[in-house]
């Protein structure tokens, strides 16, 4: 890496240290007891320029493209991001031989269901608005791989990509010769997000888990806040076909006397939550009783919050991104800063209210009802699970005022495609079937025999490129004077979607 990593400095600040001041600064807070309920603690509920470039074009520099699309070709070689053997020995073999660097900083680690990407880069957007220095570590990517490394609120610069891999490339083949599996695609990205941080270095990392948590490639920090989005059933082959099961399988990133912000869930995930937070002693923030969504309006290009957090009730909040769902995603990630902060359990006053404003302000959620063409509206939404698909259907039905919505669909084989394509149907006035360009994806004619069970033949177009079922969709959209306030929405998978993005001029 280009320079030492603060772990490997003997004249190192305890990051403990440096953060003692930044905590004071920002919190000024008299200290404040915590409920005892349940035989677990919970927190005491007190009663601009956006941020960098968000999906990044492939480099200009002819030799820098190639390197990286080099580096692409060689993590592609490994296992991929669905085949997984539960295990953090691979992941903690190559964090020994680096050095630790995921213990070069504090962190919040984000697992659940839906959401987590969001509420990554709200809370990252509100830790920079506190001139914190931040990484932020998220999957799938929407168009590049370097998305998925950010650090102060921009996706790693390509040459930083490549230079921090192969800065790892040596300890990583050291771990692939000792173990009886070789690092996967996602194990080695997790630990070059990990040293590329370290090396930065930030103040904070913001994580998101891949799959699951107990046994996830990024579940080898110690964070003091643990995050939890709304669970749902997806990738039930491997985390448990009940909302309970997966809750057992993700809260596996809860440490011991950490700090739990739980999103709304099923009351029987609720549960397993809270029963493993009271066998580690971690202190439990729950939305809805100690913060949550005070109140919510359209306004022009998103929506108006009011937000009751840890410290108090924030309002005034504009945030550029539509759906109940991205409202809800807020006040989780301002519940998991104030937490990181100590309010609610150490400190008795709010955040900066004009931090707060500034930072929401500022957010951006690349192919999240992100709208990419107007004349007609494109909208695109990475929805790839019934419950992303619900809150999509709500969002867009509550921001758009579509006259007619035009569906176009691809998804990956090992989803619950029905059940997806069950939450748009009311929405979809017609779909347009495709596929993405992956293995993956589920064949066009496959999904389109499930869609015309949902929707009726009369309502199903095939399009198997996806180039032609955005014309297709466009066309339909565009078809009579009286639909001119048509639109069409690109949907289920985020590989669709950025593909859609890149054909669409988006990236």
């Amino acid at each position: 890496m280009s320079e030492p990593r603060p772990s490997d400095r003997h004249d190192a600040p305890d990051p403990d240290d440096t953060f003692e001041g930044i905590v004071d600064e920002a919190t000024q807070r008299d200290p404040d007891l915590a409920v005892i309920e349940a035989g677990s603690r919970t927190l005491r509920a007190y009663s601009g320029q956006p941020q960098g470039e968000a999906v990044p074009a492939r480099p200009a520099d002819p030799e820098t493209d190639k390197a990286l699309r080099a580096v692409e070709q060689e993590l592609a070689g490994r296992w991929g991001e669905t085949k997984l053997e539960p295990s953090v020995t691979r992941i903690a073999a190559l964090m020994d031989v680096l050095g630790e660097p995921q213990r070069a900083y504090p962190s919040i680690h984000i697992t659940g269901t839906n959401g987590k990407t969001s509420t990554a880069r709200m809370i990252e957007a509100l830790l920079n608005a506190f001139e914190l220095r931040t990484g932020r570590y998220t999957s799938p990517h929407v168009q590049s791989i370097t998305e998925r490394i950010s650090l102060d609120g921009s996706p790693i610069a390509p040459e930083r990509f490549v230079e921090t891999y192969e800065d790892v490339k040596p300890y990583v083949e050291m771990v692939d010769a000792q173990q009886p599996y070789r690092l996967s695609f996602f194990e080695v990205l997790t630990g070059m997000a990990y040293a590329a941080f370290a090396d930065a270095p930030v103040d904070v990392a913001v994580v998101e888990v891949g799959m699951g948590g107990a046994w996830d490639a990024t579940n080898v920090i110690d964070s003091t806040v643990a995050v939890v989005t709304p669970i749902s059933l997806d990738h039930t082959d491997r985390l448990g076909t009940t909302p309970a099961e997966i809750a057992g399988e993700k809260s596996g990133i809860i440490k011991p006397g950490a700090t739990v912000i739980l999103a709304q869930q099923p009351v029987d995930a609720a549960q397993v939550m809270l029963k493993k937070a009271v066998e580690v002693d971690a202190t439990v923030a729950r939305e809805g009783m100690e913060f949550g969504v005070v109140s919510r309006e359209i306004a022009v290009g998103g929506q108006l919050l009011t937000l009751r957090g840890l410290g108090g009730e924030y309002d005034q909040i504009f945030l550029p991104l539509y759906g109940a769902h991205q409202a809800h995603n807020a006040a989780v990630a301002l519940a998991a800063v104030e937490a990181f902060f100590g309010i609610g359990a150490e400190q008795a006053r709010s955040l900066d209210i004009d931090a707060i404003r500034k930072a929401f302000a500022s957010v951006l959620s690349p192919g999240r009802l992100e709208v990419v063409r107007s004349s007609p509206t494109v909208v695109l939404d990475a929805a790839h699970n019934p419950a992303g698909a619900k809150a999509a259907a709500e969002g867009v039905s509550e921001a758009f005022s579509f006259s007619r919505l035009i569906g176009v669909v691809g998804t990956s084989g090992d989803k619950d495609v029905r059940g997806l394509l069950e939450a748009f149907e009311p929405i979809f006035a017609e779909i347009v079937v495709t596929q993405n360009s992956t293995p993956r994806a589920m064949d066009a004619d496959e999904l389109a025999a499930i869609a015309v069970e949902v929707f009726g033949d009369d309502r199903v177009q095939v399009e198997p490129r996806l180039d032609d079922a955005l014309e297709a969709a466009i066309t339909l959209a565009e078809e009579e004077d009286e639909y001119a306030g048509a639109g069409v929405l690109v949907t289920g998978s985020v590989i669709t979607v950025g593909e859609a993005r890149l054909l669409l001029g988006g990236g």
